[in-house]
């Protein structure tokens, strides 16, 4: 391991914040992706169960209708992904969109203990997890990045006042 480490190291992968940067883009490109699914009515109605048992967003349906739900996810998570878009440029720009991620992926980690078949009966019920609630598991990894995104762009924006104060 030491040997993989100094070849790393002599690459000069470790000291240019890649780790940072290909985090950020996987993230632009997630929510590029999970924007544009929702624009369309069917991804909506897939998550219908998720939806309305999440302590966040179960308002969305009845306030807003499955289309509107539809457009209000969708507009969020490309206003998201945007954001952190313009984080690789603006950091307070990403500092924002890592704030509306973090939000988005509570609002979703929130849901996990209240999905219906969640928990698989034949298995003994929780912790052995049906697919509606292993869709759901990934998302806190994608909260943890968001976390960790706005720590970043957090220490950046601090230190770019502390130089020019």
């Amino acid at each position: 391991m030491d040997a993989i480490a100094k070849l790393l190291g002599r690459t000069g992968l470790l000291k240019q914040d890649l780790d940072y940067h290909v985090v950020r883009a996987a993230m632009v490109i997630i929510f590029a992706w999970f924007g544009y699914d929702k624009w369309f009515e069917a991804e909506i109605r897939g998550l219908l169960p998720i939806i309305t048992h999440g302590p966040f967003i179960f308002w969305t349906i009845p306030v807003l209708g499955i289309h509107g739900t539809a457009i209000f996810l969708g507009a969020s998570e490309w206003t998201f992904g945007s954001l952190l878009l313009l984080g690789f440029w603006n950091k307070k720009a990403g500092m924002l969109g890592a704030i509306g991620s973090t939000m988005t992926f509570i609002a979703t980690i929130t849901v996990f203990p209240f999905v219906p078949d969640g928990w698989d009966a034949g298995a003994g019920g929780f912790p052995a997890m049906t697919i509606n609630t292993a869709f759901l598991l990934k998302d806190l990894v994608l909260l943890a990045v968001s976390v960790y995104l706005l720590i970043q762009d957090a220490r950046r924006v601090l230190a770019r006042a502390e130089v020019a104060g």
